[in-house]
């Protein structure tokens, strides 16, 4: 997975959080979420 495909699934993730009413910090707070679940923290 190049760096062009990993940014691209974070705008269309975005994307959906924006169009569910989510403020920016919540983005953060998800994002963050799921990068702790994908390293393995949870």
């Amino acid at each position: 997975m190049n760096i062009a495909s990993i940014v691209q699934k974070l705008w269309n993730y975005c994307n959906v959080l924006r169009d569910d009413g989510m403020r920016y910090g919540d983005y953060v707070e998800q994002l963050t979420y799921l990068q702790s679940i994908r390293s393995g923290v949870y």
